[in-house]
């Protein structure tokens, strides 16, 4: 069984940052992609950043240039670091690790910008 799990959301003030970090664990092999989606309420969840099983990462042009993704130490660690926060960044959310075509998610954790 793998489990996904998500922590370092809060409430920031607009142009403030937020680093969130996602640990997988169990039963998984690497390497593996991992990925960041959100969902605002009453959205689609939608895509944030990807960083590949050897490290390349893109990211939703909404987010360019102000978030960071990357791996930790521990290969089943990932961090989104998050930047001039704006109000519309306000979401859940979500990470997910992908071992072998097969997509195990976090329960995510929530992001709220307000002044």
């Amino acid at each position: 069984q793998v489990q996904v799990a998500e922590s370092g959301g809060g409430l920031v003030q607009p142009g403030g940052s937020l680093r969130l970090s996602c640990v997988a664990s169990g039963d998984i092999v690497s390497p593996y992609a991992m990925n960041w989606y959100r969902q605002a309420p009453g959205e689609r969840r939608e895509f944030v950043a990807h960083i590949s099983r050897g490290g390349f990462t893109n990211y939703a042009d909404s987010v360019k240039g102000r978030f960071t993704i990357s791996r930790g130490n521990a290969y089943d660690t990932n961090y989104l670091q998050m930047n001039s926060l704006k109000p519309e960044d306000t979401a859940i959310y979500y990470c997910n690790a992908v071992p072998a075509g097969v997509i195990y998610w976090g329960h995510g954790t929530q992001v709220t910008v307000s002044s």
